[in-house]
């Protein structure tokens, strides 16, 4: 059932509005020399951190059906009469939400870099403090949405609560810590689902 669960996750995540978070990142990558000059080297100094923003804003702007559009249609509480616990659903939530997102933007870090002037060894540093840092991301997001599911104003209280709390992520990822990204991340990937489980389970008491 978790299978099935992140398979239709998936499957939801790559209709309508799917792309516009890659859409999102690359647009910020080519506004980046126009907002800074067309300076190489400054671009190359703060590309790795142009990326993150744009990672950490790719991983928000979907928060919103992440989460909601399955407590109001009623299939958190199918699946619960179904057996399936709400830290179960929560993990696969993320599982999903971190397929939808993260190898695109892998990807399309690379024409990004081209665009901010980094170099092969700086994209390939940045390449795997994302690869290390975006299941954190992904399972903040899914925390965040479950949290402020059925909120008014949701979104915009989402990322209120996200970014700082994102803060360590991209700090260490910026300044190649991969250890204590690793740590951070490990630790959000490992924490979300119990935090995301209670928010679910609250909100069909």
């Amino acid at each position: 059932m978790i299978g099935t669960l992140i398979a239709c996750d998936v499957r939801r995540g790559f209709t309508g509005a799917a792309w516009l978070p890659i859409a999102f990142f690359l647009l910020v990558a080519t506004l980046m020399p126009f907002a800074v000059g067309p300076d190489a080297k400054l671009l190359s100094a703060i590309g790795a951190g142009a990326l993150w923003i744009a990672a950490l804003t790719a991983a928000l702007l979907p928060i919103e059906r992440l989460v909601e559009p399955d407590r109001a249609g009623g299939m958190l509480d199918q699946l619960a009469v179904h057996g399936l616990a709400e830290e179960s659903i929560a993990a696969a939530k993320i599982a999903a939400h971190w397929l939808t997102f993260a190898p695109l933007l892998l990807v399309a870090a690379i024409p990004a870099a081209a665009l901010l002037a980094m170099d092969g060894e700086a994209l390939l540093r940045t390449e795997i403090a994302l690869a290390i840092g975006t299941p954190g991301l992904a399972a903040l997001a899914v925390a965040v949405a479950a949290v402020t599911a059925g909120l008014p104003r949701a979104g915009s209280l989402a990322g209120l609560l996200l970014f700082p709390l994102a803060v360590p992520l991209l700090i260490f990822g910026v300044a190649d810590a991969l250890l204590l990204e690793a740590a951070v991340s490990l630790l959000l990937t490992a924490g979300a689902p119990f935090v995301a489980g209670a928010a679910i389970r609250a909100s069909r008491t």
